[in-house]
Parts: C-alpha cells; sequence; structure tokens
C-alpha cells in the first residue's frame, strides 16, 4: 500500500494535477477510470471548443468537447463520437497526436 500511494504522490507531483482532498480520500491512487473518463491535467479554450488533456490509468489524451467550464483536477466523463490522428487546429495553431471529439461531457463531483 504504501508504494501505490509513494507511485500516485510522484504521478501528481509530475504532471502537476490537483486532486481535491475529498476525491483523493475516495478513489484509489493511481486508478484505471473507464474508458470514457478522465481527470483534467489542462485546457484550452477556444470559439465553441474547450479542448481538454486528460490522464487515465497513467496515459493521457486529449479531447475536445463542446465549450466545457473545467478545472486541473476535475473528473470528466464524456461521450466519445470519433477520433482523430494527426489534427490539426487552425484557431490553437497546434497539431494533435490523436484527439477525441466528444458530444457532451460532465463533470461528475465528487461523493
Amino acid at each position: 500500500m504504501p508504494r501505490i500511494i509513494f507511485a500516485a504522490t510522484l504521478v501528481i507531483l509530475l504532471t502537476g494535477v490537483y486532486l481535491p482532498a475529498t476525491w483523493a480520500q475516495d478513489t484509489p491512487a493511481v486508478a484505471t477510470l473507464p474508458a470514457n473518463e478522465g481527470i483534467v491535467v489542462s485546457s484550452l479554450d477556444t470559439a465553441g471548443y474547450t479542448y481538454m488533456e486528460l490522464i487515465n490509468g497513467g496515459k493521457t489524451f486529449w479531447i475536445a468537447a463542446p465549450t466545457t467550464k473545467v478545472k486541473n483536477g476535475d473528473h470528466i466523463r464524456f461521450v466519445e463520437n470519433m477520433t482523430m490522428h494527426n489534427f490539426t487546429s487552425k484557431t490553437l495553431n497546434r497539431t494533435f497526436n490523436q484527439l477525441i471529439f466528444v458530444t457532451s461531457t460532465q463533470v461528475k463531483v465528487a461523493k
């Protein structure tokens, strides 16, 4: 158990993820969430979209959702529409190796 706590602390420190105290108490360290969920590491807002970098089970990935108010550490559930590879956002002037377009998101509230 101490190794899991140490590993979770290390991941949090290295990724800069802030986890609310209540969430951390109710969730196993470095838990693998369902495939359509993740913890917000960073986000970028553009006209009509919010791009979110999520972490799930130690893996990070990006989603693009209709404009959503999120903050780092939020637990997000999403409905996947399609995945694009080497997607270039002209608005952000950035290419994503993989970007999951989603139709809706929900910020999960800690118990």
